[in-house]
């Protein structure tokens, strides 16, 4: 199935010589992704830290990567060279950073990784200015109607089918599991996905002595997913310290497990300043329905400010907002720190607009507010179109999205 990303790699190298840098979770397909770029040169390498003869000639330096790559060798297209999960080296950035100074322009360099590529602090001159760094998402609704490329940063709404809708929430918006379309499988890929981050990616890398501990915090986390996270609370729960908590937090945000968002406060009166909200990456792990549909929209927005981001469209950020009075919206996207739409999901459709849109759409000054129904029909309007708080059907307002 075409991807979105698919594009992404054959733009980047036709405007710019820029190291590209792909990260996201495992198994979301940064690896098939890169293989795309195969298309484009008879010169292709890829190298798997995790795989022994790769890492060997990882190793050996230079002069054994361009032999396998035929480097020397007269043709019309530039060689393409992909690492995949380099970033377990510990002298990763150094290496990369020697090898793209004598190589820039000659040959492509895209580097994959399951977990953060800045996680590893260990040594190195920095990379600034030698990549670009692309986040790769999940599919999204919009990415499976039209995997494209556009300069608009909200696309025209498109109709899909509703069976479609309902796969992409129940199954996933990961690779295997959704095209699959097998529940049972997509139940199995989840068990042993969850087995392989926790007990040989994270222990492996991170080192963690208690991890039946991290896993029961993942566990209260995909039971609460959009709740106020509270560390104390989370600490007296599973028995250890706050600044624990706070430490294993930034542990599984790091290998794309969860994430969290930030109240917005700026011109909103008795704002929450610090508790944040936790979604999860996966919204298959949370099991009310309410819950993850609030998630799914979650992972939606991020995918959406993410891209945005990273295709230096501006400077984009997914917020909530609430008030000591316990009113609440939420989400907030900001573009360039000042709000640009307001978001309210709601599993059913109500008579009545949450009267929070309209409050905080003032105090804040957002262009648009929704209210965002999961079981509304598809209406094939521009929902954007619109500035004052309206009610908008699911899959018309992510249709226009990324």
């Amino acid at each position: 199935m075409e991807r979105l990303y698919n594009q992404l790699i054959k733009q980047h190298f036709i405007d710019l010589d820029q190291m590209l840098f792909m990260a996201g979770p495992r198994q979301v397909g940064k690896s098939t992704i890169s293989m795309t770029a195969k298309k484009t040169t008879n010169r292709f390498l890829i190298l798997n830290w995790d795989n022994e003869k790769h890492r060997k000639i990882i190793l050996r330096g230079e002069e054994a990567i361009l032999a396998k790559l035929e480097f020397h060798q007269l043709a019309e297209e530039k060689p393409t060279l992909v690492f995949d999960e380099i970033h377990k080296y510990k002298d990763w950035k150094n290496y990369l950073k020697g090898f793209y100074d004598i190589y820039k322009g000659k040959i492509n360099i895209i580097v994959c990784g399951s977990a953060k590529l800045d996680i590893y602090k260990k040594g190195g001159d920095s990379l600034m200015g030698r990549y670009i760094l692309y986040r790769i998402h999940p599919f999204t609704l919009r990415e499976i109607i039209k995997p494209e490329i556009t300069e608009n940063l909200i696309n025209k709404p498109t109709k899909i089918d509703r069976k479609i809708y309902d796969d992409l929430l129940n199954l996933g918006g990961y690779p295997e599991p959704f095209l699959k379309k097998n529940q049972r499988f997509s139940n199995q890929w989840r068990r042993l996905r969850m087995q392989q981050l926790f007990r040989e990616e994270i222990i492996e890398l991170k080192q963690i002595s208690e991890l039946s501990l991290l896993e029961a915090l993942a566990h209260i986390l995909s039971e609460q997913s959009g709740g106020l996270t509270s560390y104390t609370n989370l600490a007296h729960a599973i028995k250890v310290s706050a600044d624990t908590i706070k430490r294993w937090m930034t542990i599984l945000e790091s290998f794309y497990f969860c994430f969290k968002i930030q109240p917005w406060h700026k011109n909103v009166k008795r704002s929450l300043l610090k508790e944040p909200k936790v979604y999860l990456w996966d919204w298959t792990l949370v099991d009310d329905m309410g819950a993850k549909i609030e998630n799914f929209v979650a992972s939606h927005l991020l995918k959406a400010v993410h891209w945005w981001t990273d295709h230096g469209l501006g400077n984009f950020n997914l917020y909530y907002i609430r008030d000591k009075e316990q009113r609440e919206v939420d989400f907030l996207v900001s573009r360039d720190n000042k709000p640009w739409f307001i978001v309210e999901v709601k599993t059913s459709n109500n008579k009545q607009l949450s009267p929070h849109l309209a409050n905080f759409q003032r105090q804040t000054g957002a262009q648009h507010a929704f209210q965002v129904i999961h079981n509304l029909e598809h209406v094939e309007q521009d929902c954007f179109s619109h500035t004052e708080p309206i009610k908008v059907p699911m899959t018309t307002f992510l249709s226009q999205l990324v």
